[in-house]
C-alpha cells in the first residue's frame, strides 16, 4: 500500500511539474516587439555614405524588430546583392532609427532605386556595421599621358556623367548645351568602376568649360598603340549627323550575285553642301577621309574589293560597290626525314618523349613563324591559286624563320627546341599543292635540326598555320 501511495504521488507530481512547465513556456513564447525612436537624416558627405550589403541581415520596411515590419529583400537577396558585380547594386544610406534595444537601423536605397528600405546597422549611429559597410564604388587610376585633344565619339550612345553610372545615387547625364562637335576635350582625372572594372576619365570642354563629367574610356589612351580604344572618346573629330545634303550611303554587295553585304554612310565636313551636288575628289570627312579612302577602309570584313573605288558620289544618293568574298589557307608543316640532332659536332640524347619523329605534323601551338608575308594566303574564296603564287609563297616561307616552341631536355637538363626549313625545292611545295584553291589547307614538308635554347622561343601571329 506504501508503494501504492508513493507511485501516485509521483505521478501527481510528474503531471504538476508538466502542467507548470506548460505555462512557462506559454507566457514565454508571446512577442515581444521592440519599439524604434524618431527618424534622422543624415547629414555628412552623401559621396561617404555608399554601402554594400554583407549578406548577413534582410531589408525590411521599418527597423526588423518593431511591429509590422516587412521584407523588402531577404537575408538570401542581401548576399546576393553583396557578392554582385554590378555598381547599381550598391547603396545610399540617408538615414537612421535607433530601437529602444540600442540596434540601429539605416535607411537605405539601391544605386538603381530597385530596393528601399531599413537593414540592421550594429550598435551605433556613427559607424556602418551588421548588414551594411562602406563602400568605395570607384577606384582612382592612372591619368592618361595624353590629357588634351580628344572628342567625343557618339554623345547619344556613351555621353557625360556626373559621376560613372551607379556610382553614385541618382548619377545623371551631363547636359551638351553649348558643346560643338569641334570641340576638343581635355581629361584631368581617371577612374574604374569597383565592381566592373570599367574605365572613366573626367573631361572638360576646352571651348565650354561648364561641360564636364565623366566619359567611359575603353581600354584608355595607351602611347604605344597604333590603334586606340576609347570608348565614347576618340582622337578623331566626329562625324555630324548624316542628312541628304551632306552624306553618301555607299552598299558594299557580293559581286557574282549582286546581294547586298553591308553599308557605310561617310559624311563630308564640307560645309553648304546640298542634296543633288556632287561631291569633290579633295573633299574629306572629319576624320580626314576621302570617299575613295573611306570606301577602301569600310569594306566589310572578309571582303575585297571587285571593282576600283569609287571617287566622287551625289550627295543624297547611294554607291554601289561590288565585293568578292575572301578565303585564307592554311599551312601544314610536316616533318621529312629524321631530325637531326646534332648540335656542336656531336649528338644530343634526348630525354623528352615522345621525341620528334618523321611524319609529325606541326600546329600553331607548336611552333611560330616569323619573317612570312601571310597576306599571300588571302585571295577571293573558292579561286584557285596560281602556279606563280605558289612559287611565291614557297619562296617566302623558304626566308622565314620557323621556330619550335616545345622543349626537349638532355640528361643534365639543358633545353633544346627544332628550327624547321623548306624541305628541297620550291617545285615540290608547287608540285604538292597544284589545284589548291584560297580556304584550302596547303602541304609543307620541314626538316628539324635541334638547337640549344639560349631564350624563349620567339611569338608571332600564325593563325594560318594548320
Amino acid at each position: 500500500m506504501q508503494s501504492s501511495l508513493k507511485k501516485s504521488l509521483y505521478l501527481g507530481l510528474a503531471a504538476l511539474s508538466f502542467a507548470g512547465v506548460a505555462a512557462v513556456s506559454t507566457t514565454a513564447s508571446a512577442k515581444s516587439y521592440a519599439t524604434a525612436g524618431a527618424y534622422t537624416t543624415l547629414k555628412t558627405d552623401a559621396t561617404k555614405r555608399n554601402v554594400e550589403a554583407t549578406g548577413t541581415n534582410a531589408l525590411y520596411t521599418k527597423p526588423g524588430t518593431v511591429k509590422g515590419a516587412k521584407v523588402v529583400a531577404s537575408k538570401a537577396t542581401m548576399a546576393k546583392l553583396a557578392s554582385s558585380k554590378k555598381s547599381a547594386d550598391y547603396f545610399r544610406a540617408y538615414g537612421v532609427k535607433t530601437t529602444n534595444r540600442g540596434s540601429v537601423y539605416y535607411r537605405v536605397v539601391s544605386m538603381d532605386g530597385k530596393y528601399r528600405g531599413y537593414v540592421y546597422g550594429g550598435k551605433s549611429d556613427t559607424a556602418f556595421a551588421g548588414g551594411i559597410k562602406s563602400a568605395d564604388t570607384t577606384t582612382t587610376a592612372t591619368t592618361p599621358t595624353k590629357t588634351a585633344g580628344y572628342y567625343l565619339k557618339d554623345a547619344s550612345k556613351n555621353t557625360l556623367w556626373t559621376a560613372p553610372k551607379n556610382t553614385q545615387y541618382k548619377a545623371s547625364k551631363v547636359s551638351l548645351y553649348g558643346a560643338k562637335s569641334t570641340d576638343t576635350f581635355k581629361v584631368d582625372s581617371a577612374a574604374t568602376k569597383t565592381r566592373e572594372g570599367s574605365l572613366y576619365y573626367h573631361v572638360t570642354d576646352v571651348n565650354a568649360p561648364s561641360v564636364s563629367g565623366w566619359i567611359y574610356a575603353g581600354k584608355g589612351y595607351d602611347a604605344t598603340a597604333t590603334t586606340q580604344d576609347l570608348g565614347g572618346l576618340s582622337l578623331t573629330m566626329s562625324d555630324a549627323a548624316a542628312t541628304s545634303d551632306n552624306s553618301i550611303k555607299i552598299v558594299y554587295r557580293d559581286a557574282s550575285t549582286k546581294a547586298q553585304v553591308s553599308t557605310a554612310t561617310w559624311i563630308t565636313s564640307a560645309t553648304n553642301t546640298k542634296a543633288g551636288d556632287t561631291s569633290t575628289t579633295d573633299q574629306t570627312n572629319a576624320s580626314g577621309a576621302k570617299l575613295s579612302e573611306f570606301i577602301t577602309n569600310s569594306k566589310p570584313s572578309g571582303y575585297a574589293l571587285a571593282n576600283t573605288a569609287v571617287t566622287t558620289g551625289t550627295y543624297g544618293s547611294t554607291v554601289y560597290v561590288d565585293v568578292n568574298a575572301q578565303a585564307t589557307s592554311k599551312v601544314q608543316f610536316t616533318v621529312s626525314g629524321k631530325p637531326n640532332n646534332t648540335v656542336d659536332g656531336s649528338e644530343v640524347a634526348l630525354t623528352t618523349t615522345p621525341a620528334l619523329a618523321n611524319g609529325d605534323v606541326l600546329t600553331s601551338k607548336s611552333l611560330t613563324v616569323t619573317g612570312f608575308d601571310s597576306s599571300l594566303l588571302t585571295n577571293a574564296k573558292g579561286g584557285t591559286i596560281a602556279d606563280k603564287t605558289l612559287d611565291s609563297i614557297a619562296t617566302a616561307l623558304g626566308k622565314a624563320t620557323i621556330t619550335g616552341t616545345t622543349a626537349y631536355y638532355d640528361a643534365n637538363g639543358t633545353a633544346y627546341h627544332y628550327v624547321y626549313t623548306l624541305n628541297n625545292t620550291e617545285s615540290l611545295f608547287k608540285n604538292n599543292n597544284t589545284g589548291s584553291v584560297y580556304g584550302s589547307t596547303l602541304k609543307a614538308s620541314v626538316t628539324a635540326q635541334l638547337v640549344k635554347t639560349t631564350s624563349g622561343s620567339t611569338s608571332s601571329d600564325s593563325s594560318w598555320i594548320g
